[in-house]
């Protein structure tokens, strides 16, 4: 007997005869014609090798074989097993359920959105949730949320994979920071000034001495004086702190170093930046994905 060779619709169709011992009853029941349901109880005859049901001795309604009431029971709760793995909603409550969620986010988005997020985990203490961070690739990022590696994405435009579902989370300007007490003092910048100081230089590109707003800059016949590069926005603060050195930051990175760092608006147009929520479409439905997307949404800065 192999299962491949029978439709679950004739199934079904044999539940609603052994309950009724009935065609015309059983038909109603399933909402087809009598000839359909006759027709479909020849393929179970056919499929079963065995009459199932017989025409009653009284010439009311039909008696079943004991083939068909050895499968009567049995049938009937697997199609109830069958209905409820169907019918059945995924859901996903952080107090009781457990998941590991895997993000990849950039430097940026660690400090203005990571962090928060952590925080507001921290402050529910929900037992079962768990979170692993990691540095997007933009070479395998697409790759890695197809195959389920990265649940999340929070980068700029440019590293989202077009094939991904996504969102815009932030748009933020950028500031010029320097430490309290520095020598320059707190006067307005102008674009002399700015260009005049030591930068430091915060890229993804390891090594580089030329970022976005150098570029900015040349287009106006301008260049500033960039001395150090790091890869990190998170190492500023304490490098600005012990040093002369300024740098051009998000300003929604401020808010945390405010008790050390003095923030500037830059001197010249500046197009700002923004960061977007990305996630693979085969995760829209996911419920536990989609928890902590509004979670993300409810910790954005505002």
């Amino acid at each position: 007997m192999d299962l491949r060779q029978i439709d679950l619709n004739l199934l079904v169709s044999l539940d609603a005869l052994l309950a009724e011992c009935n065609v015309t009853r059983a038909a109603r029941r399933l909402h087809i014609s009598q000839p359909a349901l006759s027709a479909q109880l020849a393929r179970l005859r056919q499929f079963f090798n065995d009459p199932l049901l017989l025409p009653a001795e009284t010439g009311r309604g039909m008696t079943p074989t004991a083939r068909a009431l050895a499968l009567g029971p049995a049938l009937h709760l697997a199609l109830k097993d069958l209905e409820s793995v169907v019918l059945h909603q995924p859901s996903f409550d952080p107090a009781t359920d457990a998941r590991t969620f895997q993000l990849a986010v950039n430097d940026t988005a660690m400090v203005v959105i990571g962090l928060p997020l952590i925080e507001e985990l921290a402050a529910h203490a929900w037992p079962g949730v768990r979170l692993t961070f990691r540095v997007p690739e933009i070479d395998v990022i697409a790759s890695q949320m197809e195959r389920g590696e990265v649940d999340l994405l929070l980068a700029s435009e440019r590293i989202v994979p077009a094939t991904m579902k996504a969102r815009p989370l932030i748009h933020g300007r950028f500031v010029m920071a320097q430490r309290k007490g520095h020598p320059r003092g707190n006067v307005p910048l102008d674009l002399d000034a700015y260009c005049g100081l030591q930068h430091v230089l915060v890229t993804e590109v390891g090594g580089s001495m030329r970022g976005y707003v150098d570029d900015n800059l040349a287009s106006q016949g301008r260049q500033r004086n960039v001395v150090l590069s790091v890869e990190k926005f998170m190492l500023v603060p304490e490098i600005l702190r012990n040093s002369n050195l300024v740098c051009t930051v998000p300003s929604m990175l401020m808010s945390r170093f405010a008790d050390v760092l003095d923030m500037f608006e830059l001197p010249f147009s500046d197009r700002g930046f923004g960061l977007r929520l990305a996630w693979h479409p085969r995760n829209h439905g996911d419920p536990a994905v989609s928890w902590l997307r509004a979670l993300l949404e409810k910790v954005v800065p505002g």
